[in-house]
């Protein structure tokens, strides 16, 4: 799969890294801005603005134009704004999150899309889809040390210029991989050309899409606001540095990056819908209580080991909900991939939003509470996707 799909590892992986600068370096760069670690963490949130305009808008179209052309048209806006970045003042810091935003809202569902679709309908087209998603994790575990280690030299301005070539430079790949082969080695079988509105109304009727949106609207929203806010987090409660919290930044993603491989081989080892649904509620359930874990733990060592949990169980999800929207979706495949991308950046959008608020008016406590709520939304969301089914499978008996 991976020898098939690269190109579509590689933007991936690409294309997390400039959040993953303004995580790891989130207190030098709100003392940079002269602003407070609040303000500057809730301006990812702006990335959701334009990632959930940008989604909705364009959802019916990522399966009507070919996903490699618009995977580099993504990846070339990410390297406009890695360098919007790296001017100074929070105009054109919130200027770098929205055109990131934008940039990812094109780019994951037009790379999970061509990546799944070179597999039909097997369960191999979801666990090439969840790899897309795998690879962006694996940049976050080995990114952020990494980042830290340059930055040393020609600052955190520096990585982001790195981002921007990098972008630059794999926009032909993609643009060429639009036009290969499909895995079986014949040309890959274009998704049907429904109408802009039919593909919204297509969408809609699949049992149990809504809900999996939601589902994934809930945890975003949950986990990125808590990452938005890790930094300060671990500097103000346990006076961790920057050098230091790349470490738990690695750990947190090591362990996404784990849960995301081992969930997407797992779930998509057989096709069992009953044993995909029942982890991601059991996931959920334990991310809920890792959080929890996160800002009470009185000590480093239990914070950490929170943090790798939360994480790994937000991974699970994470494939759970892909391996299902691929399995039920394969004609609107584009349009659903889209809408979920759409839905997480908006959820990154209030999370990260709300957490800020929360946590500039009332501390670290009251931004957990706000984010176990929406954990506790997904988790109703996914219970409810199962009683759903369940009914359905009654209804279809004889």
């Amino acid at each position: 799969i991976i020898a098939e799909i690269w190109p579509a590892l590689l933007a991936s992986a690409v294309g997390l890294l400039p959040f993953t600068v303004l995580s790891t370096f989130l207190v030098p760069i709100a003392d940079w801005a002269g602003a407070g670690y609040a303000e500057v963490g809730s301006l990812r949130g702006l990335a959701g603005v334009g990632a959930v305009l940008t989604g909705v808008a364009l959802a019916p179209l990522i399966g009507r134009i070919a996903p490699g052309r618009v995977a580099a048209a993504a990846l070339a806006l990410l390297g406009i704004a890695a360098v919007l970045g790296t001017f100074s003042g929070l105009a054109a810091l919130a200027a770098f999150c929205l055109v990131t935003g934008i940039s990812n809202a094109l780019l994951y569902p037009a790379l999970s899309t061509a990546a799944a679709d070179r597999f039909g309908n097997t369960p191999t087209a979801g666990r090439a889809a969840t790899l897309v998603m795998t690879a962006q994790t694996l940049a976050s575990t080995v990114g952020a040390p990494l980042l830290v280690l340059p930055a040393l030299w020609w600052g955190w301005q520096g990585n982001l210029v790195a981002i921007a070539i990098a972008s630059f430079a794999l926009v032909p790949a993609l643009l060429r991989y639009g036009r290969m082969e499909s895995g079986a080695g014949q040309p890959a079988q274009p998704a049907p050309r429904l109408g802009y509105l039919a593909a919204f109304r297509s969408l809609a009727a699949i049992p149990g899409a809504r809900a999996l949106l939601l589902v994934s609207f809930g945890r975003a929203g949950a986990l990125m606001g808590h990452l938005a806010f890790l930094a300060p987090l671990y500097a103000d409660k346990f006076q961790l540095s920057t050098g230091w919290f790349a470490f738990v930044w690695s750990l947190s993603g090591g362990s996404f990056f784990l849960g995301h491989l081992l969930a997407g081989r797992m779930l998509n080892a057989e096709d069992s819908e009953r044993r995909t649904r029942a982890v991601m509620g059991i996931a959920l359930a334990a991310a809920l209580l890792a959080l929890l874990g996160v800002y009470l733990s009185p000590v480093l060592p239990l914070a950490m080991l929170c943090t790798s949990v939360l994480s790994a169980s937000h991974a699970v999800v994470s494939a759970a909900v892909m391996t299902l929207l691929v399995r039920r979706c394969a004609e609107v495949r584009g349009t659903a991939l889209s809408l979920n991308a759409a839905g997480m950046s908006l959820g990154l959008f209030l999370g990260a939003g709300a957490a800020g608020a929360a946590l500039g008016t009332a501390g670290y406590l009251a931004a957990a509470a706000v984010l176990g709520g929406f954990t506790l939304l997904a988790l109703i969301a996914a219970l409810t996707l199962c009683t759903a089914t369940n009914d359905e499978s009654m209804e279809r008996q004889p």
